[in-house]
C-alpha cells in the first residue's frame, strides 16, 4: 500500500505526476498540483507525500518548495534524508541551501529534462 489516510483519488493523480519527475530534476509543490488538476493545491501536495508509506516508490524527495528549497518538517532527519537523496542524483545546493530551479526543475513532460 503506497498510502495511509484520505483522499485517495486526488492523491493518487498526485502520485502519478510525482512519479514521473526524472532523476536529477525537481518540481515544486505548485507545479505538481497544477499537472495534477489541482490548481492552488500546493498545500494537498504536502499532505499526500507526507502520507507515503517509508516503503513507498513514489520519488517524493523531488518536490521541493518554489524557492527552490526543501521544506523544513516536522522529524527534521526527512529534510536530511532528502536532500542526501537529491545530491545523490547529482543535484546541487548553493551556499544558502537552494536549488537552481532554472537548471534542475523538471518540464513537466514524459521524458522532458
Amino acid at each position: 500500500m503506497e498510502r495511509r489516510g484520505r483522499g485517495r483519488g486526488t492523491y493518487d493523480r498526485i502520485y502519478e505526476v510525482v512519479g514521473r519527475i526524472p532523476e536529477g530534476r525537481v518540481a515544486t509543490y505548485g507545479q505538481i498540483a497544477g499537472l495534477a488538476g489541482l490548481p492552488g493545491g500546493a498545500r494537498q501536495v504536502g499532505y499526500a507525500l507526507a502520507a507515503l508509506d517509508d516503503e513507498s516508490a513514489v520519488p517524493w524527495h523531488r518536490v521541493i518548495n518554489a524557492q527552490g528549497r526543501v521544506s523544513p518538517r516536522v522529524e527534521p532527519i526527512y529534510a536530511k534524508i532528502q536532500r542526501s537523496l537529491l545530491e545523490a542524483e547529482g543535484i546541487a545546493f548553493d551556499a544558502e541551501d537552494r536549488i537552481s530551479l532554472t537548471r534542475f526543475r523538471w518540464g513537466g513532460g514524459e521524458d522532458s529534462g
